[in-house]
């Protein structure tokens, strides 16, 4: 280890990102869980917190059907996954975006975008639509996003607020 590798907090620890593999996915639902019941704790109630986690299992078999659905990038940290998007490329649309709660704000989740939207213009797509959470979405709109509107999901008789989002993908930015 070089000094300056000694002197580094543990926070400044080394982000891979990369795609997912089937051993991702126990990781994939605690940081999807823990995003939802800490992360979003601002920006919804616990009931609302709790029918989101519900929505989806919180067992690695469920993530690992999803990554044969979606591409899943991952972002990870010490070996283990801290973040992950899965992008429907045909779509051109993010399906989820979830980063560790003491994590979020680092910069994890827009990286993890900006290869997701690389990877759509290399698929020929000119625009990516996101359907994103109150605790994303203003993030997003810094990001040069669109509010196309706002819409309402049901979740085990919960309705959460959500916005509909599309950017225009241009070269240059990714």
């Amino acid at each position: 280890m070089s000094n300056s590798d000694e002197q580094q907090a543990p926070t400044s620890a080394r982000v891979i990102y990369r795609a997912a593999l089937a051993r991702d996915a126990a990781d994939q639902a605690e940081v999807f869980y823990h995003a939802v019941m800490q992360g979003a704790a601002t920006h919804y109630t616990l009931d609302e917190r709790r029918a989101w986690a519900q929505a989806l299992p919180r067992e690695g078999s469920a993530w690992a059907v999803r990554q044969a659905l979606y591409t899943t990038l991952i972002a990870t940290c010490d070996g283990r996954c801290v973040g992950f998007l899965e992008v429907d490329l045909d779509a051109g649309r993010i399906e989820t975006l979830y980063v560790w709660p003491s994590l979020a704000g680092r910069g994890i989740g827009t990286t993890l975008l900006v290869h997701a939207e690389r990877m759509l213009l290399e698929q020929g797509k000119g625009k990516v639509e996101i359907e994103a959470s109150s605790m994303l979405y203003e993030r997003l709109m810094r990001r040069g996003w669109e509010n196309l509107g706002e819409q309402w999901v049901e979740r085990s008789g919960e309705s959460l607020k959500r916005y509909r989002l599309s950017k225009a993908l241009n070269a240059v930015e990714t």
